[in-house]
């Protein structure tokens, strides 16, 4: 999960092997400068906008990019701490060339515009902690709702199709409580370096995810796992029991936060496989 002692962690082990210097994560993170990903093979051309959606809590500021023509199965991707930023863009935009609808939400809209970390990801994580805690699970079944309903109204957008979700960190609770709160659309959810998906509450993401009828696919660092060994066989029996089918996968070698490629610790081969998992459950799924 996102706190401190994992950010310092992570930058440290980034550092370690080598792949940037202290001087150079401070510069790159602190503009906001994300890594660029690896080139879509046969990518769509992608036409993309800032895009405001009322909720009933206000205005949310978000970023839709989409195949330039025709319609296509939609995806609602959830940020990690850091928010809405050029590297959740840059994945967004390389969704929809390979063929998705594509909407990347800014989950503290209610207190900032995007972008909501000063520093990128070199902010401290102390910093965006009011953040995070002004969400709860009603802001976020709300926004999923909302989020989704207007996804259904853009003709970019196919119809009688399931959608997709994927979350970052505090965005793989988000992911499977989308699923909980509209379980007659979303038909697959990812989650990357989640933090938080399970506890002992009766409410824990986990839980509420089992009571949808999407696939999932879990992807769990390395060192999450050695902090909350537990958490994978609990999601595993938690999906087998309600007969959901499931991919869960520690990623070893990989830190949290492995994915975005403005990340302290992006792992590109790593994040190419997450990459590769997650196309082949959307062509499954949705």
């Amino acid at each position: 999960m996102c706190d401190d002692h994992s950010f310092e962690e992570d930058r440290q082990e980034f550092e370690r092997q080598g792949l940037i210097t202290r001087r150079q994560f401070g510069i790159l993170l602190g503009a906001g400068v994300a890594m660029m990903l690896p080139r879509v093979a046969n990518a769509a051309t992608v036409t993309e906008s800032e895009v405001t959606i009322m909720t009933p809590d206000g205005m949310a500021d978000c970023y839709f990019v989409h195949p330039a023509s025709g319609a296509a199965p939609a995806v609602l991707i959830w940020p990690d701490i850091f928010g809405l930023r050029p590297a959740f863009r840059q994945m967004g935009k390389r969704l929809a060339e390979s063929g998705y609808s594509v909407l990347v939400v800014n989950p503290f809209y209610r207190t900032h515009k995007a972008p909501t970390a000063a520093a990128g990801t070199a902010t401290p994580i102390s910093d965006l902690m009011p953040l995070a805690k002004s969400l709860d699970e009603k802001t976020v079944m709300t926004d999923a709702k909302a989020f989704i309903d207007w996804l259904d109204k853009q003709d970019s957008v196919a119809k009688n199709r399931h959608i997709g979700t994927q979350g970052y960190c505090m965005g793989g609770p988000m992911a499977f409580r989308t699923a909980f709160a509209m379980q007659d659309r979303v038909g697959a959810v990812a989650t990357f370096h989640g933090g938080g998906l399970v506890n002992t509450l009766p409410n824990s993401p986990h839980v509420e995810a089992a009571k949808s009828k999407a696939q999932f696919l879990v992807a769990i660092a390395a060192n999450d796992d050695a902090r909350s060994p537990n958490d994978k066989t609990v999601l595993k029996e938690t999906f087998e029991k309600a007969k959901l089918k499931a991919e869960i996968e520690v990623y070893e070698g990989a830190a949290h936060g492995w994915c975005p490629p403005d990340s302290s610790v992006y792992n590109e081969p790593k994040a190419e496989h997450a990459w590769e998992r997650l196309l082949a459950l959307y062509k499954s799924a949705l």
